[in-house]
């Protein structure tokens, strides 16, 4: 492997860890807020063991990355599952009630099948994700170390890393989002909003598909999307917290 190779490789690596950065971030959201609701130390205990199912599921992919690519359907029940979180939350709200993710403390039942609903979201991501690092990936040349998965072991490593890295994101960026949804209350309804938006994403996904083609396969990865896609979403980050800093000069007690 030459130092030409090698240089290349590696900035590979750095741009798919920017990116699985950013892909983090919304990941982060979706995950923050369907642990919310249970026991500080039940809240680690599920983002750890959806970080576990994470990296499975990521790692499997990697192997199954060309017959996943295939099925439309695992994204399209993973853009349905995060809407349904949304126009839930956003229904009961309108309706005056309290929320609906509220459980009691103690009830083994609740933790279980909040980790069980991480993991749900955790397939939908792995695909997204894992998709978007074959994309790069195959873009290097071939190292001649042999194959993985029907991958050159090179491009094989590189993702992987770029996956793992992704991945420590994700976990630390959830507890952070945990943290601040607790401070700002009122942030609860953009995070829901934000979940909305990111199935919305999926969605997109699933009906460029081009078992679909409903709309066209480049158009999920064209520039109008992805600046369509970021402005809404720093659009409902901004908007969500100007409400939350002001409702929070309202109540000051809801800080503590």
């Amino acid at each position: 492997m030459d130092t030409a190779m090698i240089l290349e490789y590696g900035w590979v690596l750095l741009v798919l860890i920017g990116l699985e950065g950013i892909l983090a971030a919304d990941n982060a959201v979706v995950m923050a807020v369907m642990v919310k609701h249970l026991p500080d130390q039940q809240q680690k205990k599920a983002l750890f063991y959806g970080l576990i199912g994470a990296f499975v599921f990521r790692f499997a992919a990697l192997f199954l990355i060309s017959f996943l690519a295939e099925v439309w359907q695992v994204q399209a029940l993973g853009a349905a599952y995060l809407l349904y979180i949304c126009i839930s939350h956003m229904w009961k709200h309108a309706k005056g009630k309290d929320d609906g993710h509220k459980v009691k403390e103690g009830k083994g039942s609740s933790f279980w099948m909040t980790v069980l609903k991480v993991e749900i979201a955790d397939i939908a991501f792995a695909i997204d994700s894992m998709l978007a690092a074959v994309a790069l990936a195959i873009t290097l040349p071939a190292t001649g170390w042999g194959t993985i998965g029907g991958l050159d072991a090179g491009q094989f490593a590189v993702m992987f890393i770029g996956g793992l890295i992704g991945l420590i994101c994700i976990r630390f960026a959830a507890t952070q989002f945990v943290k601040l949804l607790k401070k700002y209350p009122s942030l609860e309804t953009a995070a829901f909003l934000i979940v909305g938006w990111v199935g919305v994403k999926l969605v997109v996904y699933t009906l460029a598909h081009p078992e679909l083609g409903i709309i066209p396969e480049h158009f999920p990865h064209s520039t109008v999307w992805k600046l369509t896609f970021w402005a809404v979403m720093i659009g409902i980050i901004i908007w969500g917290w100007l409400v939350s800093v002001r409702a929070a000069k309202k109540n000051p007690e809801s800080k503590a």
